[in-house]
């Protein structure tokens, strides 16, 4: 695809609004925040477009895309909801949560994004500035993560930058973003599926389902096979350097991406060190995870050890794509 293409910023705004509003229409790339992580969008209902996302990410055009949408009455013009989907849209949304739903007769979604499945995975973001490009577009937005595939998701607008500047018509800058992971995927399926852990606690899906949710199937986790929904191949997020996991001492050179005030042997010798949270909170863990992962990356280290994370809460989806990271890198 052609690189060259000149990347504008702006500062959000009424005028990047319309701006993006324009780009879109016009079959144009534009990135913008949500309250997860920063989105690529184009049209949903232009396969052309569609298929930019794809040549821009160098994303593998059998991983489906989500739709992103105003409200719940756009949601359903292109989705079928069930009494559990519709109990979860309505408590969650606007929020950080995407539903896999089956397609509706009419859907005007392009097949590339939902990538030939018979489903579609839909959310309403809650970041105002998503809202009001939402609004002033008119329609779906397929928008994954503003990053190259497989590389760690963008919280700032200067890391959308760094990764996508000449192949995206415009970068809507509106600061850090709040949650810092991305949605969380549930499947509405005979069964609710987890299918990815996200912004969204599980426990706070399972009290409105009033059952807990599905694991999805051993193999659904695959780098060679179709994926059920976003952000489910096995090699994902990953940073350039080596990831190693759960570590309890470190080995000269490495960097530690660490997490609360956790004693740990060889931090002496570390070549960079940066904590998720020194209070061990997994909020602002979440928060931090990618933009800590990208900047100890950038000081060109050869591996970055982990501490381990607590397996609760938002903790579930950090460590979901810490082991994604780490795939094919130990």
């Amino acid at each position: 695809m052609n690189v060259g293409l000149k990347t504008q910023i702006l500062p959000a705004g009424e005028a990047a609004v319309a701006a993006a509003a324009r780009v879109l229409a016009d079959g144009g790339l534009v990135a913008f925040p949500t309250e997860t992580v920063y989105g690529i969008g184009a049209d949903a209902t232009n396969a052309a477009a569609v298929a930019h996302i794809y040549q821009a990410k160098g994303r593998p055009a059998f991983n489906p895309l989500i739709a992103h949408v105003g409200d719940i009455a756009a949601a359903r013009r292109i989705a079928r909801f069930d009494g559990p989907a519709m109990a979860l849209a309505e408590t969650f949304w606007p929020g950080p949560l995407t539903l896999v739903l089956p397609k509706t007769e009419g859907c005007t979604v392009a097949d590339l994004a939902t990538a030939g499945l018979d489903t579609i995975a839909v959310r309403i973001p809650a970041h105002p500035v998503a809202r009001d490009i939402l609004r002033a577009f008119g329609g779906p937005v397929v928008a994954p993560s503003a990053n190259l595939s497989g590389h760690v998701s963008p919280t700032t607008a200067a890391h959308v930058q760094s990764d996508l500047a000449g192949r995206i018509a415009l970068i809507v800058d509106d600061g850090a973003v709040e949650v810092g992971v991305e949605s969380t995927i549930v499947g509405c399926f005979d069964e609710p599926m987890l299918l990815r852990p996200g912004g969204l606690p599980r426990a706070e899906i399972e009290r409105v389902l009033g059952r807990a949710l599905r694991q999805p199937p051993a193999d659904a986790e695959s780098d060679s096979g179709q994926p059920l929904a976003p952000g489910m191949l096995a090699s994902h997020y990953a940073p350039r350097a080596r990831v190693r996991l759960n570590a309890i001492a470190l080995e000269p050179g490495e960097a530690l991406l660490a997490f609360g005030l956790g004693a740990i042997s060889g931090i002496d010798a570390a070549s960079a060190v940066m904590n998720l949270s020194r209070r061990g909170d997994l909020d602002e863990a979440a928060a931090n995870l990618f933009g800590h992962l990208r900047a100890l990356d950038a000081k060109g280290v050869r591996t970055i050890a982990v501490m381990s994370i607590p397996n609760e809460g938002l903790g579930e989806a950090i460590n979901d794509r810490l082991r994604r990271a780490a795939v094919g890198r130990e």
